[in-house]
């Protein structure tokens, strides 16, 4: 291989993931990281360490001058971003290029056409991908929004081409609050993603999230590693996901991951990405892109077989694909709790000293953790602190190993939502698949 050093442009389980997955390839890591990070697990397994700034994310990890002098002066051959902070910002991937460093994600333009809402679905559709009915670019005529509103019927949601999690998102019952809302999310664009641009979709009364997994070459070879049901969200925010969809059979999930390999094989796609679909009725309509690797990409692991991030670094290397779509297998069923340091009620932040921590064991148990006892979260990132990981030949089989995984996973000193997985577990609507994307917020709301 050419690469023999990475450098993780990327902090806690996730860095320690790519870490572990470089060292079994026998590739050298070296770990970026804040002052607040200097003790984190994956800065002390990683071969080369380098600070790179205080701790605010826009001083460290998002500072693209500290993390590319800290790739030459360790003589990293390539850079892996992980999730979140630049892992989907085109010309962060551009920059790293251009210093002759192999970057381990997809094509720099698929990056900025996906990062784009609007170009998105415009593209997505272009591929033969699904949509929801709406209109096909930015909106910024009052009178174009009312007119498309009443094409695909009231009610519409309005949302920012740029940026996610719920901000610069509105619902809109009826045209007399069109333009108010239509302002709102705008300016709410405006303030989170310095971008205005808003458009229009029919909105979903009460659908499930479900994403495919998809793995390109860059030259026209791509597959799909079957789907993933992320429905039990809270604020947007995903809380527990599932591989495959309790909703979804085996000719569905054939048919749609055709779909979605030939679109990314048409693409030329690189790398790792997922292809993000609300469902209802039966029918899939195409929200959204993510070109990078996903917190909930064990579950596909589980019960593929197949190791994404190894996978993730033999395309960047110019490898072919490892496995070919007719030989893969979808065995079992897998789920991921995201274990966060919060109020599991309240969801107040809860950082501070790690007292004691037992990772749950056993097998089929899996836990993603940078986590040991003496550590100290830190408050200025994502609360996520861990994942916890279980697969069983069937669905009822791995919520029971899950509930017994949550039972033995100890972790003292800050509060974990961990009380509020093992009461999701035991709730009818779960134990039998029957949840969407209002589900949780609406079980909170009840208890």
């Amino acid at each position: 291989m050419a690469i023999k050093r990475i450098l993780i442009a990327n902090r806690g389980e996730i860095a320690l993931r790519i870490h572990r997955a470089a060292r079994e390839m026998g590739i050298e890591t070296v770990a970026v990281h804040s002052t607040a990070d200097a003790d984190a697990m994956h800065v002390r397994l990683a071969d080369h360490a380098v600070c790179i700034g205080p701790p605010a994310a826009k001083d460290s990890y998002l500072n693209v001058a500290a993390i590319i002098s800290a790739a030459e002066i360790t003589g990293a051959d390539a850079i892996h971003p992980g999730y979140g902070f630049l892992s989907e910002n085109a010309r962060f991937a551009e920059i790293v290029e251009a210093h002759g460093l192999i970057w381990i994600g997809p094509k720099p333009e698929h990056i900025r056409t996906m990062g784009d809402k609007v170009e998105a679905k415009r593209t997505a559709g272009a591929l033969g991908l699904p949509l929801v009915p709406g209109s096909d670019g930015a909106v910024s005529e009052i009178e174009d929004a009312k007119r498309i509103a009443e094409d695909v019927g009231y009610p519409v949601i309005i949302k920012a081409a740029s940026g996610g999690g719920g901000r610069g998102m509105k619902v809109c019952t009826g045209p007399d609050e069109l333009e108010t809302l239509m302002q709102q999310a705008g300016s709410e664009a405006k303030a989170a993603f310095g971008d205005a641009t808003v458009y229009i979709e029919k909105y979903l009364g009460n659908p499930r999230h479900i994403e495919f997994q998809v793995f390109g070459d860059g030259n026209g070879q791509a597959i799909h590693l079957g789907e993933r049901d992320c429905s039990l969200q809270r604020r947007h925010q995903k809380v527990l996901e599932e591989a495959p969809s309790p909703v979804i059979g085996s000719e569905e999930r054939e048919r749609m991951g055709g779909i979605v390999a030939k679109a990314m094989a048409d693409m030329g796609y690189r790398g790792a990405g997922t292809i993000e679909f609300l469902w209802e009725n039966g029918e899939f309509y195409f929200i959204e892109m993510n070109t990078r690797l996903q917190v909930e990409h064990p579950v596909t692991e589980a019960i593929t077989g197949v190791d994404l991030v190894r996978e993730q670094i033999r395309i960047a290397d110019g490898l072919p694909l490892s496995v070919r779509q007719d030989e893969l297998e979808f065995r079992g069923h897998a789920i991921e709790c995201r274990i966060n340091a919060e109020d599991p009620f309240t969801f107040a932040p809860s950082p501070g000293l790690v007292e004691n921590f037992h990772a749950a064991g056993g097998l089929h148990v899996r836990v993603d953790s940078g986590l040991y006892a003496g550590y100290r979260i830190p408050p200025y990132y994502d609360s996520m602190i861990a994942k916890l990981i279980v697969y069983g030949r069937t669905r009822e089989g791995a919520i029971l190993r899950l509930k017994r995984a949550l039972e033995e996973m100890a972790i003292t000193g800050p509060k974990t939502n961990i009380p509020l997985h093992q009461a999701l577990l035991d709730v009818d609507d779960f134990k039998t698949g029957n949840y969407t994307i209002k589900w949780l917020e609406e079980w909170l709301a009840n208890r």
